[in-house]
């Protein structure tokens, strides 16, 4: 079939440069083959020829492949990233994630594992619960011997997928998760603490509904072994919790997901609880189901009314019913890695349809993200998209027949949507049109057990030009990196086009909100434009978690959202919106607190039971610089580097980009600095690097930090940058600046005293047995294009090039 591709797709040149690089057809020389509007055809063909199945005649499936194609190009909709590449194409495999079982038998745990290797191999990522795995030191009675628990099974499923380049590109993404009540749940949450485990994995603890109520009424809880269901032991949930919360609050995992209410809504309760989710949380799946996503472009749901922009709802029914028809056709032509995925998807058919473009719509109708009203215009949105994925949804099913496992489903109950949503309707869908849906749904069935889902959309939206998901914008104005040495300021359309609007845009007004890093507060910006664009950072978290209950009412599966906090937040803030999330009726919640990734990695030392120090020879001993003799000279040589450092990370802006700088110390106070920019092999990172070693080696010599630092300052370059503190000159100079700020203040945020390393004592009450712990470091760059990355949606993503860490 042919289709007119005669008008070029408007897509940005970044948009044409990520699909160049990762989802155009290439020859065996890697020179891609098709252009994006080929690439848009053979999938709307390929998606549209599952039609055929249904006796569908030729003129029938072309229309439909059409209908396809326009949806794509017109930037309306996306399927997810495996749709774009594969489909049409060799491998076929279309799902970006799937779940698969772990049972308590060795057979059975390894093959397992071989089904993780060969779904990583398709270009999937895989989830699994391992609350089923007894617990260690356990009788393993068909040997006599003793189980290792399920922390050392997650390690033997991480060194596989280490094994297995995903797709030939990247390592393959998992989640693990495990019930708050499992025995081992301690050892679980402290598996990726100190950031050497586990770097394939993204943890969850299953949080119940009873451990949330224990928590809040400060009791014990129940410990229970999986198999017998004798309970184990008890502990205190807060402690528990608490400890949850702390190792958040350092990196940002575990994350929780709120297993009781994922079940409370489960399509076929038959077929068992739903006990684990993909790797990104936001599609709780039974094992061996996959994840079939696509998301609608919100920002191209506008039209205009007497110069008045409003939301095109004709346009959102149209795109949702065609959108869900493409998602149930996606089923048919997908290649499923295993057979056994391939039973259990078509036997309940779900499909995730989610939304892109959120933060770009709120404020092409100049609505403010934190506010009621932007709230209660997320429940009209994705009541509509939910209503009308589910209207069209029975219509497939009046063609197709509904989704195999119906009987007993939650659809098989009388007014099961009504009963579910009346006194909760956002007022854009009558309460009445529930109920003759559930009629429908009654006399002809349903195709699809869900219909929607909120997945990351990092590349996707990059390609359709879109902000991403529901979440707010990251960053109003960005630094971009030319080869040549430019730096250009990439300022978001909306927000330029308004500033513009208001007379007041100027280049230098936009390095100044680049480097305030938002609006907010920045002296010529309109308080009317401060209001409505607003950042990640601007907006607090309770209304980071309003937002996503909002969308979560009317949303089948769940939510990716990421509540973003300021390097500053506390322990304490974090809990409490551990605690709304659960009161909110969310099924998950994913924190990040700004730079807690990418700090430098810090040892805490145990402390003696009598609370002093545990002093051995070794620690004792005292490395000083050496002198060594040549002739009549005298020659100092560094002290070796410690084997243990702890310290800090700053950030701070230079005309060559973002340079992070690591200042270790150890027993004898500071003794390396690393400096980190751009992408590995440039110019500028070699600099940087050379640099840092030769700071190290000097302060390791003995020499005073404050003559190195009258070294470094005032050297200039061609590139001087403008900060909060002034002009920096060079990337040597912005080391100065960083050594002078810190270099009495190392000690207090690395928290140890000046004459040695102790426990603090809010780290000891949250460490159980006084186990050393270690804060995650994490590389900020992309692996790709050295561009910074940005933690959102749950996952690392790159800005620059569509790199994700996640999917």
């Amino acid at each position: 079939m042919t289709s007119n591709l005669s008008e070029a797709v408007n897509l940005t040149e970044n948009a044409r440069t990520v699909l160049s690089k990762r989802y155009l057809k290439r020859d065996p020389d890697g020179k891609p083959v098709e252009t994006p509007e080929d690439m848009f055809w053979r999938v709307a063909d390929t998606i549209a020829g599952a039609d055929k199945n249904f006796g569908k005649s030729k003129k029938e499936v072309q229309e439909t492949a059409q209908s396809f194609y326009n949806m794509m190009t017109d930037l309306a909709f996306m399927p997810n990233s495996p749709t774009l590449m594969n489909a049409g194409r060799e491998l076929g495999q279309l799902s970006a994630c799937f779940v698969l079982p772990v049972e308590d038998s060795l057979d059975q745990i390894f093959e397992t594992i071989k089904n993780t290797a060969l779904i990583h191999k398709s270009g999937g990522g895989t989830g699994f619960s391992f609350s089923k795995l007894r617990p260690k030191n356990d009788i393993v009675r068909s040997t006599m011997g003793v189980s290792s628990g399920p922390v050392s099974f997650i390690e033997v499923f991480n060194a596989a997928t280490e094994a297995v380049k995903q797709g030939g590109t990247r390592r393959g993404a998992n989640m693990a998760i495990l019930r708050v009540d499992h025995p081992d749940i301690l050892d679980f949450i402290n598996s990726k603490f100190d950031g050497s485990r586990l770097n394939n994995f993204n943890i969850s603890v299953g949080i119940t509904n009873e451990f949330m109520e224990a928590v809040k009424a400060d009791r014990e809880y129940d410990l229970v072994h999986p198999n017998s269901k004798e309970v184990l032991k008890r502990l205190r949930a807060k402690e528990v919790f608490d400890l949850i919360v702390d190792h958040a609050w350092r990196n940002g995992e575990p994350g929780i997901v709120f297993v009781d209410n994922i079940n409370k809504y489960n399509p076929t309760p038959e077929l068992g609880p739903i006990e684990s989710t993909n790797p990104c949380g936001e599609v709780p799946l039974l094992p061996f189901e996959a994840c079939n996503l696509g998301s609608l472009n919100l920002a191209r749901m506008i039209k205009y009314v007497d110069d008045r922009p409003e939301i095109d709802w004709d346009k959102l029914e149209q795109t949702t019913r065609t959108a869900t028809h493409f998602l149930d056709n996606v089923i048919e032509v997908n290649n499923y890695p295993l057979p056994q995925i391939t039973d259990m998807v078509k036997g309940n058919r779900k499909i995730g349809l989610g939304i892109m473009g959120w933060a770009d719509l709120l404020m092409i109708l100049n609505i403010s993200y934190d506010s009621d009203e932007g709230t209660n215009l997320a429940l009209q949105v994705m009541e509509f998209i939910d209503y009308h994925s589910k209207a069209g949804s029975v219509e497939l099913s009046k063609q197709r027949g509904g989704f195999p496992n119906l009987k007993n489903s939650i659809y098989d109950r009388k007014d099961f949507l009504y009963e579910k949503y009346i006194g909760r309707s956002g007022g854009k869908i009558p309460e009445e049109s529930w109920q003759e849906l559930d009629k429908a749904i009654e006399e002809y069935g349903i195709r699809n057990a869900t219909t929607t889902c909120i997945a990351p959309t990092g590349t996707i939206s990059m390609i359709a030009g879109a902000s991403c998901g529901i979440e707010p914008l990251f960053a109003l104005v960005f630094t971009r990196h030319i080869m040549d040495g430019t730096t250009l300021l990439e300022v978001n359309p909306l927000f330029e086009k308004a500033v513009k609007d208001s007379g007041a845009y100027s280049q230098e007004l936009m390095e100044k909100v680049s480097e305030h890093g938002s609006a907010h507060g920045v002296e010529g910006i309109s308080e009317q434009i401060q209001r409505v664009y607003v950042t990640s950072h601007d907006i607090t978290p309770e209304w980071h978690v309003k937002m996503q209950a909002a969308f979560q009412l009317h949303t089948d599966n769940a939510v990716s959202k990421t509540v973003n906090f300021v390097e500053e937040a506390t322990r304490e803030e974090i809990a409490q919106t551990y605690i709304l999330a659960y009161e909110s009726d969310l099924k998950g919640i994913t924190v990040y607190r700004n730079n807690s990734r990418f700090n430098q990695a810090m040892q805490i030392k145990p402390t003696e039971k009598d609370g002093s120090q545990d002093k051995t020879e070794e620690s004792q001993k005292q490395e000083s610089p050496r002198q060594e003799t040549e002739g009549s000279k005298q020659w100092l040589t560094p002290r070796e580097r410690p084997g243990l450092t702890f310290g800090i990370t700053d950030k701070i802006q230079t005309g060559c980009g973002p340079l992070y700088v690591t200042i270790n110390t150890d027993d004898e106070g500071l003794c390396e600095v690393f400096a980190r920019i751009g992408k590995s092999g440039g110019c500028a990172t070699s600099q940087a690097e050379a640099t840092g070693r030769m700071i190290s080696i000097a302060l390791r010599a003995g020499v005073d930090i404050n003559s190195i630092i009258e070294q470094l300052k005032g050297i200039r370059c061609p590139a001087p940058s403008f900060n909060k503190g002034g002009v920096i000159l060079s990337c040597s100079d912005a080391v100065a600046r960083v050594l002078e700020r810190n270099k009495d203040k190392i000690p207090e945020l690395a928290g140890i005293k000046a004459n040695g390393p102790y426990v603090n004592q809010q780290d000891q009450a949250t460490t159980e047995n006084n186990i050393s712990k270690l804060d995650i470091g994490l590389c900020p760059e992309c692996p790709d294009c050295g561009v910074m990355l940005e933690f959102k949606e749950g996952c690392a993503m790159c800005n620059g090039c569509g790199f994700s860490r996640c999917s």
